[in-house]
């Protein structure tokens, strides 16, 4: 009970510290003797930080939705039928296939922002929300067909088959009968897949160049300068970009629980 309370505390301190700097003004920050509560709550910095030239937030808000939620669409329109397909078929190279399915979970973005810039340069496609989408989608595949693949794989080829002598075809088998079982895999690979995409930054600040297509993770930089940094700023849209995670994760936690201990038993 005490070392959940110790690793819960560690866990909750950075939030908390940033929270209360949020509400903090640039004195109190930088002040010699500092203060883990505000002296005074200082809500206004909320509204001002939306209202500063240099960072469009809410269209960096807008941008970071968009990216994300397109990205992790992108994702299961393409990852459940491959994970379904290598569950249920033994095809020349399936093997070969799955190997460099786990492989492509050592390469990050940011080793490859050079060559990514270069790619997206040819086709047209530099500083626009598409070429985001395209990105976050190929890095977070494979970990979405891995963990799908495991759930297809779990489940009795005979219910497939039972299905098809009532006259489905494969399409139906996937749709109606194979995904229902599998939701919990489904559900885990949606939330690693957004929280990913909306975490995203090397990428994102190598192809996207005008502030407002850029997601929040980007915009947050904005509010570190040279000569002089706007901490209670930079607590807030941290808070802010936090805040939207929280609430996917507190909607589903149950099936997010279930579909991580399934999946590891598989």
């Amino acid at each position: 009970m005490l070392a959940g309370l110790i690793v819960l505390g560690i866990f909750v301190l950075p939030y908390t510290i940033m929270f209360f700097g949020s509400v903090k003004t640039k004195s109190q920050i930088r002040s010699v003797d500092p203060t883990y509560f505000p002296v005074e709550w200082h809500w206004e910095n909320y509204v001002n930080m939306w209202s500063t030239p240099e960072t469009p937030l809410v269209q960096n808000l807008i941008s970071t939705i968009v990216i994300s939620v397109f990205a992790t669409l992108l994702v299961l329109l393409v990852a459940m039928p491959a994970a379904y397909y290598t569950a249920r078929f033994h095809f020349p190279g399936r093997m070969v296939f799955l190997f460099l399915v786990i492989v492509t979970q050592m390469l990050q973005p940011a080793v490859l922002t050079s060559g990514l810039f270069r790619q997206f340069l040819a086709f047209d496609l530099i500083d626009t929300w598409a070429a985001m989408i395209l990105i976050n989608a190929a890095f977070n595949l494979s970990f979405a067909v891995w963990i799908m693949h495991s759930f297809f794989a779990g489940i009795p080829k005979e219910v497939d088959e039972a299905a098809q002598i009532d006259g489905a075809n494969r399409l139906t088998v996937l749709f109606k009968i194979s995904l229902p079982l599998v939701w919990p895999g489904i559900v885990t690979a949606i939330v690693f897949t957004f929280v990913a995409c909306w975490n995203e930054f090397a990428a994102s600040l190598v192809i996207l160049s005008t502030a407002g297509n850029q997601p929040l993770s980007v915009a947050l930089t904005k509010f570190v300068g040279q000569y002089e940094t706007s901490w209670q700023y930079v607590f807030g849209v941290s808070i802010v970009a936090i805040v939207p995670v929280v609430i996917l994760f507190m909607l589903i936690e149950k099936r997010l629980v279930g579909g991580l201990t399934a999946g590891s038993v598989k």
